[in-house]
């Protein structure tokens, strides 16, 4: 694949981030190729596991859903010749697990679990989490309110502050 085809199938990954309920049509039009070309490239990012999953972000709160979420920040010890991997595999296995990330700083991993309640997320921890060899500590964090979420501002209440003016 040329260069100019890779920048292409980058800046429509970009515009997918942006707003992925775009039709071919509209990508195409904004990218200067045929629709049936986005349909290639679309399938082509989803075998190689580019595009992995899409997917909408839904204000839980508002449609009646108390779930609870937690950053849970773990210290592990690395095991020889696997590092963080093995225990991360363990870990994003289990389906509380929203999300893992490999982190710098004061501890190694990030873990996003959710739960319908805080006693289900702390069983969790307790009972899943903690108890995995190579895992030395973990510090809990309850989400009490989410603001925005993958870059979509959830509830703007502030959307529209100005004065009607009527003739």
């Amino acid at each position: 694949m040329n260069d100019k085809a890779v920048a292409a199938k980058q800046e429509l990954l970009k515009l997918l981030d942006q707003d992925y309920n775009q039709t071919h049509d509209q990508l195409a039009h904004q990218l200067s190729v045929k629709p049936e070309q986005i349909a290639q490239w679309m399938k082509e990012l989803e075998e190689d596991r580019i595009l992995v999953k899409c997917q909408p972000i839904i204000n839980w709160e508002k449609a009646g859903l108390d779930d609870v979420s937690a950053l849970i920040e773990v210290r592990i010890t690395p095991q020889r010749e696997v590092g963080f991997d093995a225990i991360a595999a363990r870990i994003y296995r289990f389906p509380e697990v929203r999300s893992l990330y490999l982190m710098s700083g004061a501890y190694d991993l990030a873990v996003t679990v959710e739960g319908t309640n805080l006693k289900e997320v702390a069983q969790f921890v307790s009972t899943k989490l903690a108890t995995i060899d190579g895992v030395v500590s973990t510090t809990t964090h309850f989400v009490l309110k989410k603001y925005k979420e993958e870059g979509v501002i959830i509830d703007d209440e502030e959307a529209d502050r100005r004065l009607l003016v009527t003739p």
